[in-house]
């Protein structure tokens, strides 16, 4: 499964730019040279896709434990000292629909600049001024509403992490026979 999950990285994130309105900056050039990268990260949007998938693993843990799951318990993650194996298991299904869509949004919008990030001989990290834009991105990305494919109501993306949580632990203890991915398409 891992070698599936590596082959889909790799064609992801190899057209990942593909998407930016400026293909041709040197934030988008320096990605496409190099493909995904971290610890640390070596170009501006690595940093980027760092910063928030940092933020979703955060938000995750969090409704974990709201939930009542221990968040380093986890399915497809295998358990490792210090490691939300759970919360990483949930991330798969936000990065696409919260995660690359901010760091799509404040490069495409102009939101965040070259000079929002420092480069240091070992990476490449976010200023605090671009800190501050970047969350707040997130944060307005949370709020936005989506009609919920299982249940059909609408809600934002931060009660759906809660509800798909909440839908997890239920398959776990037997009270549905299977779960669901949020999906918008």
């Amino acid at each position: 499964m891992m070698g599936y999950e590596g082959t889909a990285a790799r064609t992801y994130f190899g057209q990942f730019t593909s998407v930016l309105s400026d293909r041709e900056s040197d934030i988008a050039l320096s990605f496409s040279e190099g493909g995904r990268n971290r610890r640390p990260p070596r170009d501006p949007v690595n940093c980027l896709l760092s910063f928030v998938y940092g933020l979703l693993l955060k938000d995750l843990v969090a409704v974990c434990l709201g939930v009542g799951l221990d968040p380093f318990i986890g399915i497809l993650h295998a358990p490792r000292f210090g490691r939300p194996s759970l919360a990483l298991d949930l991330a798969e299904e936000f990065r696409p629909l919260i995660a690359d869509s901010v760091v799509l949004q404040v490069l495409n919008n102009g939101e965040v600049k070259r000079t929002d990030f420092l480069s240091r001989s070992r990476g490449v990290m976010l200023t605090q001024e671009g800190r501050r834009t970047v969350i707040a991105a997130y944060e307005r990305r949370l709020e936005m509403t989506v009609r919920h494919p299982q249940f059909g109501y609408q809600i934002s993306y931060r009660r759906v992490m809660d509800v798909q949580a909440r839908v997890l632990a239920a398959v776990m203890i037997g009270e549905l026979p299977a779960y669901r991915a949020m999906t918008t398409r």
